[in-house]
């Protein structure tokens, strides 16, 4: 419904651009990307509409005696919308959307091998009076098949340009780019009889008069739905004018009594419409062969109960590998890097100690945390994207959706829960697949509950620390997979809650299309890497980096004075008589951290986490994990004594952890304990670019904060849980 419900005037006539708007609008999956990057290639921005998290992908599109503006609209089957996205959709078609302004000219894009279903939805674009031109697509497929098509009388019975298209090889790219052209300087409307019946439409023209005295224009698109639905929003607006009140209710009921108002009525006589263009336009082969196609005869395998599961899960353990292994020489070298430029840059401020950690370890550092993330991003969205482009995603989402159906989901769910195997980060950005609102929030606050790669080095120094060599390597084996699985577990049973009494959220009717197979177009691949990776820095990195800032000046001030630290080296050569300089010197960076903010915080919330069998040790590296999940095993080495260069395969470490004991001289860490500090990090939060991510992808900081606190409580219980069952068995 069109914002002149509320007498509002149009954004168009509130906002002024020097450039054409042309939105290229469609079903999903009829090319309207693969064209989109064809007509604007590099000269893309990607942000959300402003107020909702919605994507807005824009782009130039360069003409030959001008450069307008471009849409990507997100993919419709109807202008009735049923979901957040599709709303916002039908708001920029309409113009009625804040801060937008109606687009000039619709780039209808129709796939010529599922013509009738795309014309239904062109048909409700014409009747709501949209200049437009045709974008046929697929066309070298329907040829394949042994048909043709009319185009002339195809444009004669639309009364608009239709322009033949091959997306994946740009042919027909400059013969769209002058049929924008020449409709941008004379707008061609498309006008047509969908054929409805006569008494129906008769009435709709009277009222339409009706409703035109007060002042408002609405098209026969509206006056029509309200008719047919008593539910329809406008039908909210007559409250306020009783006797159309009363006019609609009385047509509405004559009608129905006379039998021209049936159930469908609507759907069934555009697809009636749609189902007469297509045989008026599309010419069968007299030697067209009737045998499957090719992408039938793959969807027998691919979508199969049995064997397409079974292919779906090699695939998608193939990819989660690749993101895993492929990605990890690309960030050590990147983490290589930036401590080779910290090592450069140290020595030139060493007069300056303040100042050389603030650069080295907060800036430098942070950065470092922050582009470590990038090569798991850009590996995962090259896979999406080539999934997508082959047509195989959207089997994938068909086997899924049985599967996550029950607790309010449905298939699309499934890459950002196994991207998230990986890391989080991508997982979170790849909800964007979800189809509604209420699905993708709920898949981006169960996200980080899949066990990340950056929980592994803390799996394996407390495993080979305190089970393997207590249990032996087949325990040690089970508990590493337990850790992994113990997530997905929670998180099925956390979404079913969230759709129920937090998001409250119906799950929609699961509406796929299912394209046919491909090659991918590498030029798509490589735009969504580009585009996802420059979100990423512009957004999340920004945050990541200031609260890594934030994070290393909590732990380093306020200093030790030099009385102090004079203290803390008399008191450990006193116990240590002719330590090493290194031992000392590891000493005194633990007395800085115990005596740091964070250090001090640590040792303030130590009484909460007493019954988890955490010491405030334990929770300041928990703490000064924040930044990153993967600073957790260094931070354990400095308040330990060992210096921040250690790692999961240190074997100091895990006797350091071995021979800590409380102030009473009991061991601080029993098997319980280190399996109750794994279950507290495989259920937390602590990541703050997972939370910036959210952040981001949401709009708004009460997602972010509603995570954190959901999953800190359900770490402290299930910690708490694990330690106090540990005592009870007498562990």
């Amino acid at each position: 419904m069109k914002s002149n419900l509320s007498n509002k005037p149009s954004a168009k006539s509130e906002l002024h651009s020097d450039q054409p708007l042309i939105a290229l609008v469609g079903n999903p999956n009829a090319g309207k990307t693969t064209l989109f990057n064809s007509l604007t290639g590099s000269y893309q921005k990607v942000g959300n509409y402003p107020g909702v998290t919605v994507e807005k992908v824009s782009g130039a599109l360069r003409l030959d005696a001008q450069t307008v503006e471009c849409i990507d609209v997100p993919g419709l089957y109807s202008m009735y919308a049923v979901s957040e996205d599709e709303r916002v959709a039908v708001e920029v078609i309409e113009g009625t959307l804040a801060n937008s302004r109606r687009p000039d000219l619709l780039v209808c894009v129709l796939d010529a091998t599922n013509l009738e279903r795309n014309l239904y939805f062109f048909s409700q674009l014409a009747e709501a009076r949209n200049p437009m031109v045709v974008a046929l697509t697929m066309v070298d497929r329907l040829q394949q098949s042994g048909q043709s098509i009319d185009l002339p009388k195809m444009s004669n019975l639309l009364a608009v340009e239709v322009v033949p298209m091959v997306g994946h090889r740009d042919k027909g790219l400059q013969e769209l780019k002058d049929a924008i052209e020449r409709n941008l300087a004379s707008p061609r409307f498309p006008v047509f009889d969908i054929g409805f019946p006569d008494a129906l439409e008769t009435c709709v023209a009277s009222l339409r008069e009706r409703v035109a005295r007060v002042g408002i224009d609405f098209t026969k698109s509206d006056i029509r739905k309200a008719l047919l639905d008593p539910e329809d929003p406008f039908n909210t607006f007559l409250k306020d004018f009783p006797e159309m009140q009363d006019a609609f209710r009385e047509a509405r009921e004559r009608l129905t009594r006379e039998g021209v108002i049936k159930p469908a009525l609507e759907v069934s006589s555009r697809y009636q419409w749609a189902s007469m263009v297509k045989r008026a336009v599309v010419r069968e082969s007299t030697t067209a062969s009737r045998n499957l196609s090719l992408t039938d005869r793959i969807d027998l395998v691919l979508t199969h109960r049995v064997f397409g599961l079974v292919v779906f899960l090699t695939v998608m353990y193939l990819v989660f590998q690749s993101i895993y292994t492929f990605a990890q020489p690309l960030m050590n070298g990147i983490l290589a890097s930036f401590g080779w430029l910290k090592d450069m840059v140290g020595p030139h401020l060493a007069q300056w100690p303040v100042v050389r950690s603030l650069v080295v370890d907060g800036v430098l550092g942070g950065v470092g945390g922050m582009l470590v993330f990038l090569p798991q991003i850009l590996i995962l969205f090259m896979f999406i994207a080539m999934l997508e482009g082959t047509g195989y995603l959207s089997r994938a989402a068909f086997l899924m959706d049985r599967l996550f159906g029950w607790c309010g989901l449905n298939g699309r769910a499934f890459i950002p829960l196994l991207s998230s195997f990986a890391c989080a980060i991508p997982g979170i950005m790849a909800a964007r697949v979800m189809p509604d609102r209420n699905s993708r929030l709920a898949t981006i606050l169960v996200a980080p509950l899949m066990s990340c790669s950056a929980r592994l080095p803390v799996y394996l120094l407390l495993i080979g620390a305190f089970i393997q060599p207590r249990y032996g390597p087949i325990w040690a084996g089970f508990a590493l997979f337990a850790m992994h699985l113990l997530g997905l577990v929670v998180a099925i049973p956390i979404v079913w809650f969230l759709n129920r009494k937090v998001i409250r959220g119906k799950r929609l009717p699961f509406l796929l299309e299912l394209p046919p197979y491909q090659w991918p177009r590498w030029r798509d691949v490589w735009i969504a890497m580009y585009f996802r990776a420059k979100i990423f820095v512009k957004t999340a990195g920004t945050i990541i980096v200031f609260m890594s800032v934030l994070i290393w000046g909590l732990s380093y001030f306020p200093r030790l004075s030099t009385q102090q630290r004079a203290g803390v080296v008399q008191h450990y050569l006193g116990s240590n008589p002719g330590a090493p300089k290194d031992d000392v010197a590891k000493e005194v960076d633990r007395a800085q951290l115990a005596n740091s903010i964070l250090g001090r915080f640590g040792k303030a919330i130590e009484p909460a986490f007493v019954p988890a069998g955490f010491d405030w040790r334990i929770t300041t590296s928990i703490l000064s994990a924040f930044p990153a999940r993967e600073t957790v095993v260094p931070s354990l080495g400095i308040i330990f004594s060992l210096g921040g260069d250690v790692d999961e395969k240190s074997p100091d470490l895990p006797k350091a952890l071995n021979e800590a004991t409380w102030p009473d001289g009991r061991p601080l860490f029993t098997p319980w304990t280190a399996v109750g500090l794994m279950v507290f990090f495989a259920l937390c939060a602590q990541c703050m670019a997972t939370l910036a991510t959210v952040k981001r992808e949401t709009n708004s900081w009460k997602w972010p904060l509603f995570m954190f606190t959901y999953m800190t409580v359900l770490a402290y219980i299930a910690a708490v849980a694990v330690q106090q069952i540990g005592r009870w068995f007498g562990g």
